[in-house]
């Protein structure tokens, strides 16, 4: 397959791994690559952004599409802004999205939601609402997790470089975080270098230090530092918990002790609530008061109803329901984020929540046991979404209203198909921008339970999917 740059059209031979291509982005993906479409054949482009025109070269070739990089920038799109976020020289790797337009982002956002639903979902008859917009379109996040490294003969404290796991790029000002918590980083780094600690390296399975994780209470002003080490000894560090971690892993979770305060705590929609480091919190904590305010009002609670929280994490969508609600249950399957949610509950003096330790595929039974069905399910999953045993004992509790509070609608998409093709229907949609800058996309879907003799009519399913159950969403 040969470049066609006088008519920027693409032959309709596959191209081979490797090649070069000179293409036209006319849209952005899911996921945030750009698309090149010609003769039926479509290229998605790491790198390159709508209006675009771009060299790529093409990292994997299928029957129907192909992926590629963008190597080289040769007539960049009207709508293109300056970068305002580089570590060490380097684009944020944590912005992707960061020379597009906010409110063409916005726009590509709540067009990729619709086409999810209903190309993969194979659902319509729905009412897809508005985007909300984020508080802040920079500085807003309360977590972001850093990698040592070493460059040109210096330790550095950072980010990846995209797609490279043995590249780190030092950071001085990342700019979705707050001056309070770059600094602590910083702090960190300074540290590091003075005593000269050597970082860890993957390859040569030899030194010290891998990651720091800075978490910010951004109604409080808490800055929580946690510092990531293979076993060995050295000075004091300046952070507040010390994570050790034997072997190649490359996560951050192990054996932790305190050198400081150990818990983060929080304001959120009325509740003050602390959690521990291991604790799932949604990264934006303004804009996850947004989607809260948006589940409760999907709910439509009136104070009498019995409501299942069956991704529950340290409690907060279901407490700040609980005011609204007769009762509350909530379920999830890591023990240390119950032991959070019941003492965030018995902070805010609520006494109408229960929490049980359990998965969502093997818990809801027992939960039924003891609570009875629900009027109300509230899902808020991992990216992976649900499995279809997972929805399978949603329906077998008969809710009238189910709220899902979905990071990713091409997970939504088959969710709610299956739950439509099991008598409910899709009503509402709301996007949320919970992640400025990024491809990620939140939004808050209501199902409700058809009545009886309306079946769904114009709703169907048209792919299923059975994703694993993989915890790391609900907050």
């Amino acid at each position: 397959m040969t470049d066609s740059p006088a008519t920027g059209e693409m032959p309709a031979a596959r191209p081979r791994r490797g090649e070069l291509l000179e293409v036209e982005i006319d849209s952005l993906a899911y996921g945030g690559r750009g698309v090149a479409r010609a003769e039926g054949y479509v290229v998605f482009v790491s790198g390159a952004l709508p209006g675009d025109r771009v060299r790529a070269e093409i990292t994997k070739a299928k029957r129907r599409f192909a992926e590629a990089q963008a190597v080289e920038l040769l007539n960049p799109s009207a709508d293109r802004v300056a970068e305002r976020c580089f570590h060490d020289g380097e684009p944020c790797p944590g912005a992707p999205l960061q020379a597009l337009p906010y409110e063409r982002q916005l726009f590509h956002k709540r067009e990729q939601v619709d086409d999810a639903l209903r190309r993969i979902g194979g659902l319509d008859g729905f009412e897809l609402e508005e985007i909300e917009p984020a508080v802040e379109q920079w500085r807003y996040r309360n977590k972001l997790e850093y990698s040592f490294g070493e460059r040109d003969g210096e330790l550095v404290l950072g980010s990846h470089v995209r797609g490279r796991w043995d590249l780190i790029v030092g950071v001085e000002d990342c700019h979705l975080a707050s001056e309070a918590a770059n600094a602590a980083r910083n702090q960190v780094r300074d540290w590091a270098q003075l005593h000269a600690i050597p970082p860890y390296d993957r390859r040569k399975r030899s030194g010290v230090l891998r990651n720091l994780v800075v978490r910010e209470g951004r109604r409080t002003g808490q800055i929580q530092t946690r510092l990531v080490t293979s076993p060995a000894g050295f000075p004091k560090p300046p952070v507040d918990l010390h994570t050790v971690i034997e072997g190649d892993s490359g996560g951050t979770d192990g054996p932790t002790g305190a050198l400081g305060e150990e818990r983060l705590h929080e304001a959120i929609s009325g509740l003050r609530i602390e959690m521990s480091h291991s604790a799932f919190f949604q990264t934006n904590t303004e804009m996850a008061e947004r989607v809260y305010a948006a589940a409760a009002e999907f709910a439509g609670l009136t104070g009498n109803e019995r409501v299942f929280d069956l991704y529950c994490g340290i409690g907060t969508i279901g407490l700040t329901m609980a005011a609204h609600a007769g009762e509350v249950w909530g379920l999830e399957i890591v023990p240390e984020a119950i032991v959070d949610a019941e003492a965030n509950a018995e902070r805010n003096e609520i006494a109408n929540a229960r929490f049980m330790a359990g998965s969502a595929r093997t818990g809801v039974r027992p939960l039924l046991e003891e609570a009875g069905k629900p009027d109300v399910i509230v899902l808020d999953p991992p990216r992976a979404g649900l499995s279809q045993k997972i929805v399978r004992r949603v329906i077998e509790c008969e809710a009238k209203r189910i709220v899902y509070v979905s990071c990713n609608p091409t997970t939504l998409a088959p969710n709610a198909a299956q739950l439509v093709e099991a008598g409910y229907r899709l009503t509402r949609v709301r996007p949320v921008d919970m992640f400025p800058q990024t491809p990620h996309i939140e939004c808050v879907a209501l199902l409700e339970k058809a009545a009886p003799g309306r079946g769904s009519e114009g709703q169907s399913i048209s792919v299923s999917s059975d994703p694993s159950e993989n915890r790391g969403g609900g907050a």
